[in-house]
């Protein structure tokens, strides 16, 4: 009875680890047949950028984000302002799934005047098989580390063994989630699209050349302009205007008042008599004979 008591544990455990190396062996295949899949298909990051002129912003940004939405994708980041009042921008990236691409970017540089465009596509394919290969290997080495913790009985050999396995699942984390970063920007491209309003002066011209109206226009804004400048000269002169016309006042003021006291200080010189010409002697010798 002995006997057969201490065989079954032996034959249990057994089973147990018989199960552990098939489950890991499952686990393997699993990952062989993964990285396989991964290295015949192509793995491609997709980036653009669109700069787009339209007559509203807010129009086109609402269509931009039902462009987005209709084909699967998601409003990542957003940004508008208003710029002087006269002009609004706005600043979206949109992530779009990788089969709605081209017809994403087609659809939002029809929103408006097509700026600028700009398209990236990186190949990315031997960097996802080597994280996928590098996470089949360490969890594998987790796996080993962790049957041997379990034989483990030293408490020695059990604290170098869990550093050692914690060490591996931080490794293996890492490489987790650096698959899963690869895996959403291989699967989902990113359009950031640029959006701006043209301003009120260029809303407002026309198409075609200027007519009578439009000279009637300028030649009001040149004389109203011309007037604005006149007035405005006349105003920086007025203060020097009005002081000169002030001691002009004050100057026949009290100057004639001055020039007056002074005629009356100043005494009048009166001229002296001239004296009598005295007769020639013609004139005597004349006035004997007439005697």
């Amino acid at each position: 009875m002995k006997a057969e008591s201490a065989a079954k544990p032996a034959t249990g455990q057994e089973g147990a680890g018989a199960a552990a190396d098939e489950g890991r062996g499952e686990q393997r295949a699993e990952d062989g047949k993964k990285a396989d899949t991964d290295a015949a298909k192509t793995h491609v990051i997709r980036t653009a950028t669109l700069s787009v002129e339209v007559k509203s912003v807010t129009k086109a940004l609402a269509e931009a984000r039902s462009v987005a939405v209709d084909a699967g994708g998601v409003i990542e980041d957003e940004t508008t302002e208003r710029v002087d009042d006269s002009y609004t921008t706005s600043h979206v990236v949109l992530r779009v799934p990788e089969a709605e691409y081209d017809s994403v970017l087609t659809e939002l540089a029809g929103t408006g005047k097509l700026l600028s465009r700009t398209a990236n596509a990186k190949d990315v394919t031997e960097q996802v098989v080597d994280v996928n290969s590098r996470i089949a290997t360490q969890r594998a080495s987790v796996n080993r580390v962790r049957k041997l913790l379990d034989q483990a009985q030293d408490i020695t050999d059990v604290v170098a063994l869990e550093s050692q396995l914690n060490t591996r699942q931080a490794e293996l984390e890492s490489l987790l989630a650096k698959q899963a970063s690869l895996a959403d920007r291989t699967t989902m491209a990113t359009v950031t699209l640029d959006l701006s309003e043209r301003a009120k002066e260029e809303k407002a011209d026309e198409d075609d050349g200027p007519g009578f109206l439009d000279a009637l226009g300028g030649g009001w804004d040149a004389f109203v302009s011309v007037l604005r400048w006149i007035v405005v000269v006349l105003a920086a002169i007025l203060p020097f205007v009005v002081a000169l016309a002030v001691l002009f006042v004050l100057w026949r003021v009290f100057g004639v008042r001055l020039t007056a006291l002074r005629a009356r200080r100043t005494p009048v010189v009166e001229p002296a008599a001239a004296p009598a010409p005295s007769p020639s002697p013609d004139e005597d010798k004349g006035e004997g004979k007439q005697d």
